[in-house]
């Protein structure tokens, strides 16, 4: 049980922005093997970006209320301050070990920036300053999406930059963890356990590798994401096929600007899970 989730009568829901993109492309192969992004893909993010969140919750009063509930005596702009210099420093410190785009144990931090030896206390902290940094909620269809998945036997995996919290939106809006929704936990790869964070080709590797073991060649395995570099980009070096998820304009990342993905064309562009359905023929029961 997630003893830090919030009743869902107290989340406000959330719908996606539209993009204003049409859907195309098509799937050359068939898939066996489908692996998602979760924050912009699986699940609405209302901050798009976290670092222009935490700017923002600085000055909310809920912020200050939060701290209040949990007695901590600072401000909400010092304590923000001190987050993001711990996480900074973390990365430093990371990149000196050889991590090329380094991820932080967000535990770890809080328990660093507040000085607590609580893990309960800790985590129900964390889990609450992230739902008032960054609320989320389902994106439409997602739920007939990983029944369709479940229906056709598809192998089915996450790759995602997440934290301890993270998984638990699963069991919060669908009543089940991913597993007992049918993701192979080998292929449920997150970011906070292996101080990595995409783009790092490292995480789309061992995806790779642990897809091989189970007898599935790249060309057989779709990766959907809603950002060309950090997801479609690694995901077609891999030799998985892509598809770009432009649901929601708040997280949709095309990164024009960047030269690696201006020639980088996906082989879907969605902006609804209920197009992939009809693309893997997930609509009628096999």
């Amino acid at each position: 049980m997630d003893e830090t989730a919030e009743p869902l009568h107290r989340l406000r829901p959330l719908s996606p922005q539209p993009t204003g993109l049409t859907p195309r492309g098509k799937l050359d192969q068939p898939v066996k093997a489908i692996l998602f992004d979760i924050y912009g893909t699986l699940f609405i993010s209302a901050a798009g970006d976290i670092r222009r969140s935490l700017g923002a919750v600085a000055d909310a009063p809920a912020l200050q209320q939060l701290l209040n509930r949990y007695a901590i005596q600072q401000r909400p702009a010092d304590l923000v301050e001190r987050l993001e210099a711990a996480i900074a420093q973390d990365h430093r410190q990371r990149r000196k070990q050889g991590a090329d785009h380094p991820e932080v144990d967000i535990e770890q931090i809080w328990a660093d920036v507040l000085a607590w030896d609580d893990p309960t206390l800790l985590r129900h902290f964390a889990a609450t300053f992230e739902r008032l940094v960054n609320p989320v909620w389902p994106m439409p269809h997602l739920k007939e999406l990983i029944q369709g998945c479940r229906r056709r036997h598809l192998v089915m995996g996450l790759v995602s930059n997440a934290q301890f919290y993270t998984s638990e939106l699963f069991r919060r809006f669908l009543k089940s963890d991913p597993a007992e929704l049918g993701f192979s936990p080998p292929l449920c790869i997150y970011s906070y356990q292996h101080g990595r964070a995409k783009p790092s080709p490292y995480l789309f590797q061992l995806a790779h590798t642990r897809l091989r073991r189970m007898g599935l060649q790249p060309r057989q395995v779709l990766f959907v994401g809603n950002d060309m570099r950090n997801d479609i980009l690694p995901a077609h070096q891999v030799g998985f096929a892509t598809a770009l998820f432009a649901g929601d304009k708040r997280s949709l990342r095309l990164r024009s600007s960047d030269p690696q993905c201006r020639a980088l064309s996906p082989n879907l562009l969605l902006t609804d899970l209920s197009q992939l359905m009809e693309h893997l023929n997930l609509t009628s029961r096999a």
